[in-house]
Formats: C-alpha cells, sequence, structure tokens
C-alpha cells in the first residue's frame, strides 16, 4: 500500500491532523488537550509565536488514510540570537509501521533545507517551552501540563531513521508536603537568604500578570541564556503567555522574589495540573466540559514547577532555596501537596543536585533527537 506525504493546506488537512492522536492514544496515559486550543495555537492569526517563525504542517497517509503528523518549523530570534541555522520537527505522532517516522521525517528535512537550515532538532510543539522532546521513561505515568506522552515504540522508530540524542531532559517529582524530608542547608540558606540581602517573597496576581511577565521575561533572558536551545523571550511572546497562564492562574503558586529596592531578583511560575481537569473533558468544552473546568480546583491536587530561576548576580545568594521553600509553605495551605518540576537539562548540574537536596526523584526522561544535514545549496 502506498505511503505518501503531504502538506496540510485546508481545514479538513488540520481535522485530521490535531484529531490523529487522538485515535492513537486512546486508552493510555496520554491526556487529550482541547481541541478549541489546539486549533488556535497552530493558527498564525492567533499564536503570536508565528511573529518570529515560520513553520508547515504535513500527514502521512496510506491509501488516503491518515497514518502520521508532524510539523517542521525554523523560529528566527533563536537563529538571530545564536547564529545557528537550526531547524526544528515537532507534532510527531505517528503508527507503528517502519516506513512512517522515515518518510515524515525527511517531508520536514526537505522543507528546513529550503529555509536554509542545516540541522534538524526536536520534537518541539513549537518551542522548548511548549511540549519538548520525546518520552523514552516513565511511560506509565499521565503527563502533566505542558509534557508530552508518546508510546515506546515512537523512540524505536527515530532511532531506525537515523536520529540521534542531543541532549535528555528531565522531570522530577516531589512530595511538596514532605518538608522533613529536605537536607537542612535549603532552609538554613532561605533564611540567611531573607536577612542578609533583605530579598521578600511577593506573589503575582491575574489584574497584574502581563506586568509581572516583564519582570519573568527579564529574568528568564539572564538566567536561561545559556541553557541549550535557548530563545529569548519577546514582547509578541510574552503576550501569548500572559493569556495562556490566564487559563490556570492561581496567586499561591506565582511567585517574584524581590530585592529591598523592589527588583525582581527571581521568578517561580508554578501551575496546578489542569491535565487533571482536562482528562475528564475528553478534549471538548461541551455538553459538560465547560462544568469540569469551571470546578477545576476540586480535581488538582498535583503542580508542575515549570520556571524557577534567579538573575545571575544573585544566583550565589540563595534566592532559588527562598523561592522553593515558599513551595513548602504553600503545599501546607493549598490542596496541592505533590509536583513535578521541570523540564531541567541533563547537563544542568547545579540544578539536579537541587533537586536531589530536596528529596526528588528523576521520573520521566525525554529525548531531544537531532540530524545534521549540512548547509542548503
Amino acid at each position: 500500500m502506498t505511503l505518501t506525504v503531504e502538506p496540510v493546506t485546508d481545514g479538513a488537512g488540520l481535522r485530521a491532523f490535531v484529531d490523529l492522536p487522538f485515535r492513537l492514544h486512546a486508552g493510555t496515559p496520554w491526556v487529550p488537550p482541547l481541541r478549541l486550543e489546539r486549533y488556535l495555537f497552530l493558527s498564525k492569526r492567533t499564536n503570536r509565536w508565528f511573529e518570529h517563525a515560520d513553520a508547515r504542517l504535513f500527514l502521512a497517509k496510506r491509501d488516503g488514510r491518515v497514518v502520521g503528523r508532524i510539523s517542521a518549523q525554523v523560529d528566527h530570534a533563536f537563529w538571530e540570537h545564536h547564529g545557528e541555522r537550526w531547524g526544528n520537527f515537532g507534532f510527531l505522532e505517528l503508527e507503528d509501521a517502519p516506513d512512517v517516522a522515515p518518510a515524515l521525517l525527511d517531508a520536514a528535512e526537505a522543507w528546513l533545507r529550503a529555509k536554509g537550515a542545516d540541522r534538524m532538532n526536536g520534537p518541539f510543539d513549537f518551542t522548548m517551552n511548549d511540549e519538548a522532546g520525546l518520552l523514552i521513561e516513565g511511560f506509565e505515568l499521565e503527563p502533566m501540563i505542558k509534557q508530552p506522552w508518546h508510546p515506546p515504540y515512537y523512540r524505536t522508530r527515530l532511532e531506525e531513521a537515523g536520529m540521534e540524542k542531543a541532549i535528555d531532559l528531565w522531570m522530577w517529582a516531589l512530595r511538596v508536603d514532605e518538608r522533613d524530608k529536605v537536607m537542612p542547608i535549603l532552609p538554613e540558606l532561605a533564611e540567611k537568604c531573607a536577612k542578609d540581602h533583605g530579598v521578600r517573597i511577593r506573589k503575582m496576581s491575574r489584574r497584574r500578570l502581563r506586568e509581572d511577565l516583564d519582570l519573568f521575561g527579564e529574568t528568564y533572558n539572564q538566567a536561561w541564556a545559556r541553557n541549550w536551545g535557548f530563545v529569548p523571550y519577546g514582547e509578541g511572546d510574552l503576550d501569548q503567555y500572559a493569556q495562556e497562564l490566564q487559563l490556570v492562574f492561581d496567586r499561591n503558586w506565582f511567585m517574584v522574589a524581590e530585592s529591598p529596592e523592589g527588583e525582581a531578583v527571581g521568578i517561580a511560575i508554578t501551575v496546578p495540573d489542569v491535565n487533571q481537569v482536562l482528562r475528564r473533558m475528553g478534549g471538548r468544552l461541551l455538553p459538560f466540559g465547560w462544568w469540569h473546568f469551571l470546578n477545576k480546583a476540586r480535581y488538582m491536587d498535583r503542580v508542575r514547577v515549570g520556571f524557577l530561576g534567579v538573575k545571575p548576580e544573585w544566583q550565589h545568594t540563595g534566592v532559588a532555596a527562598l523561592l522553593f521553600m515558599e513551595h513548602y509553605d504553600m503545599a501546607a495551605s493549598t490542596p496541592q501537596k505533590w509536583g513535578e518540576e521541570g523540564w531541567i537539562l541533563e547537563t544542568n548540574k547545579a540544578m539536579n543536585r537541587g533537586m536531589e537536596a530536596m528529596g526528588g526523584k528523576v521520573v520521566k526522561r525525554y529525548r531531544v533527537f537531532e540530524r545534521r544535514f549540512g548547509t542548503s545549496s
């Protein structure tokens, strides 16, 4: 039976692109997203990421039946910042057949070559700050918000297609209510930070969220600047992020560490895991999905620490410890008692040591793959 790969060019193709994982992953730990949200995220009219990036979606079909999908994308902000012409692939889904992954990856590579890229990394949906990496450990666990889930054969098929490891991303599980298991050095550092440097924790507010995200962008662009794959947040990116966070905002878990002069020196954005609600919604607001979402607080007992960063000049003052200890305080007064921190690059020794000091355990690993193919002619 003939396998073809073709770009998505119309509404029917986009629906098939969005619907494929619902068919492939029914009955697995995968959590169905809201279909409406996926359409908005993939739209050049509503996703501000497209202000500095281009993408093309592809479908693999066997005798007219969709058996796989992939995106190819270039982020010009990354190219400008790093001086590197890396391209990415993402939104990877495929049936377990040996010819599907090579065909999809070849289509993505051809598009990226035509754009001038000399390397292909992924999967990213669309960026490293969205759903990033291919799951290689933790298949039995339900993904949290903005964590992908893949069956084990995806890794096999990518490796068979010649994709190689670029880097791994780790997710650490923590019982944030088990304060007694924390190594004593952390609360000591937190106390010293507050006493000697006058740093205090301020909670974000929904009304000022967009304003606080400017502080987040400033901190992120400094603290993460040397990370693998880093792309600086611009104004449009922060506008987009503010819209997304309004749906999951919880004042208890959105926090800023400030100096005595009021300067933001550290940021933590921790999100109650709305995937616990999305599973009940089944990808739709109607007929009853809206009711589950409006009552989401009753379902969520876990959080994902998505961002916790400190400006470089403050990184040896205990600010990170102060932010972490505030998480333990929040666990004592909210329904959320445990969570996952990350992703964290496997090469980030300081953060990974910090997770160990807090009694954490790596429970999920995601792999970023690469293919280098030289400069386009």
